[in-house]
């Protein structure tokens, strides 16, 4: 059996199983502690899998910090492993030996060194990612709940006879097992109660009992799942299921009844929404046209811009005029576009290898897609070519892309912040969609594209979503980033940049942001607002949004309505 002596031992024993068995495992991570340590775990090939006919087990150990309960978990997996491809093709296990490493490491039982205990006080609340003591549970919570297993199973060592607890969720395999209530501040009494995460419970069962004990007990346990059932999917995944089998224009609907109706404040996480509030009536000849409301919406700003959009905006303030060409189509009304124009008409030439004013002299990936936004609009409204000819020079002197076709977040900050790529991907789209096909720099900014989309395309997860550190195992799955990846992927197969094996990629990142819409327009992990950070522990530590968010929903909203134009082929 293999023992865990510390957290490389535990990454050593995974790759071991996942290189024995690769067509079902792979090595993650599903967190980070306070320590920058990823929290290791073994994923199934089908954990994220919508329908697949093996029921979906996630094996938990380690929350402790024993190494006795680590090395348990590792015996529960060697033994699963063991039981040959029947049981793999009946059953998916995916694992988290070790849910608290930090703990493990120092050897102080449950306390992970900074004042937290990882195996109480469930569900958490608030502080998505950033807690001083308890990173490990919120990690662990979301990772499991969006995750959705239909059982979760927690082992642990214990000197004395069998003992089987069971939540709520999972009374229905009590009398085969003899289980008894487990507690309800647990991680397991949490999952199984209520509706966790707004989607609904998870049946979950703990083992404690010692090594000797561990074959003869997970035998019976894969027993009872076999000869009983799992009672179908847990009502999480069902959850999740009703969210993915929503149309992507009712999704559409959801998130333009939700965002896109304010202008307060004048920046581009506002003006986004509304521009895809556009988009969506432009998909639908007999639906309602928005164009009044939003037209009576903006009267006030239109007016009191006509006189000047105002000195000294940023590129962010200048984008929330990203509706404008769509408004003048719709409504007749040149004031709309001529926002764009006078937007756009603030950026100026810079000297070589400099930013054009207004954006960051840093070339901070943000003004790719600010920039890609207006000059491309002015271009097209205007037929100059000035516009894209600053544009192109601005993302080809920016030298941030890195030999593994990523973006730095700017150059004084080397670090591979998902939206910072999102971003990049952004702007380069919005780019390549009004770049005349002769122009010189094309080839150039195609290539840029090209690398970065498929570097990004690694870098997704089996959930669809990209990581908030693209580089860093087991940072959160972020909400924004993903959509960003899924629009560019979606409008480069459309317009032809991508060949269809990329359309894959987009819908497991649809799939990934669907899940993570509720029903009102709620998201799920999206990353507040973000300057410039110092070091990669700052990034880790953005707030993670979970309810109303303008950038996400607008964002969302461009990736619903490309991915419908792309499945109408429109």
């Amino acid at each position: 059996m293999t023992s865990a002596g510390s957290e490389q031992d535990i990454r050593k024993a995974l790759d071991e199983l996942a290189a024995a068995r690769p067509a079902f495992w792979s090595r993650t991570a599903c967190g980070v502690t306070r320590s920058l340590t990823p929290i290791p775990a073994l994923l199934d090939r089908n954990a994220y899998t919508p329908d697949t006919a093996r029921a979906r087990i996630l094996l938990v150990g380690g929350l402790s910090g024993r190494p006795a309960d680590v090395d348990l978990t590792l015996h529960a997996l060697e033994l699963y492993a063991g039981g040959g491809d029947g049981l793999a093709l009946r059953m998916g296990l995916s694992a988290v030996p070790c849910a608290n490493p930090d703990g493990l490491r120092l050897g102080r039982g449950p306390e992970n060194g900074v004042g937290g205990n990882p195996s109480r006080g469930y569900p958490p609340v608030g502080n998505f990612y950033f807690d001083v003591e308890n990173p490990e549970k919120r990690y662990l919570w979301r990772w499991i709940c969006f995750q959705a297993p239909d059982l979760v199973l927690e082992v642990q060592s214990a000197n004395g006879s069998v003992v089987w607890e069971c939540n709520a969720a999972a009374r229905h395999l009590a009398p085969a097992l003899a289980a008894r209530e487990i507690e309800n501040d647990s991680l397991l009494g949490a999952l199984g109660d209520g509706y966790p995460e707004g989607l609904g419970t998870i049946p979950g069962l703990r083992l404690s009992a010692f090594d000797e004990q561990l074959p003869r007990e997970i035998s019976r346990l894969f027993g009872v799942v076999q000869q009983a059932g799992l009672s179908g999917k847990s009502l999480a995944r069902q959850a999740l299921d009703h969210r993915r089998q929503r149309s992507k224009v009712e999704i559409a609907h959801i998130l333009a009844n939700a965002y896109g109706h304010s202008f307060d404040p004048v920046i581009y996480t506002q003006g986004v929404p509304i521009s895809g509030r556009l988009r969506l009536a432009g998909l639908e000849s007999h639906g309602n046209d928005p164009s009044p409301e939003i037209a009576a919406l903006l009267d006030k700003f239109v007016d009191e811009a006509s006189n000047g959009f105002g000195e000294g905006l940023a590129p962010s303030a200048l984008a929330s005029v990203v509706w404008g060409d769509e408004l003048s189509r719709t409504t007749g009304d040149a004031r709309y576009a001529n926002l764009i124009m006078d937007a756009t008409n603030r950026f100026q030439p810079a000297a070589p290898g400099e930013a054009p004013p207004p954006c960051d002299p840093d070339f901070r990936t943000e003004d790719m897609f600010m920039a890609g936004a207006l000059l491309g609009r002015a271009f097209q409204i205007t037929g100059e070519g000035r516009y894209v000819d600053l544009l192109t020079t601005f993302l080809l002197d920016g030298n941030i892309q890195q030999d593994n076709g990523l973006f730095w977040h700017c150059r004084s900050a080397p670090y591979y912040w998902g939206r910072g790529n999102g971003f990049a991907a952004m702007g380069l789209t919005e780019t390549l969609t009004y770049l005349p096909q002769d122009h010189a720099s094309r080839p150039a900014i195609m290539a840029m594209y090209l690398r970065l989309v498929e570097s990004l395309r690694q870098s997704q997860r089996p959930s669809g979503m990209l990581p908030q550190v693209l580089d860093f195992p087991g940072s959160y799955d972020e909400f924004t980033a993903a959509c960003m990846l899924g629009y560019s992927l979606a409008r480069g197969l459309r317009q032809g940049w991508l060949p269809d094996d990329y359309r894959d990629a987009a819908e497991l990142a649809w799939q990934g942001v669907a899940e993570r819409i509720d029903d009102v327009g709620n998201v799920v992990d999206a990353c507040a607002s973000t300057g410039v950070q110092q070091n990669v522990r700052d990034y880790l530590d953005r707030p993670a949004i979970y309810g109303f968010d303008d950038r996400s929903g607008g964002f969302a909203l461009w990736f619903a309505v490309e991915m419908e134009r792309l499945a109408r082929g429109v």
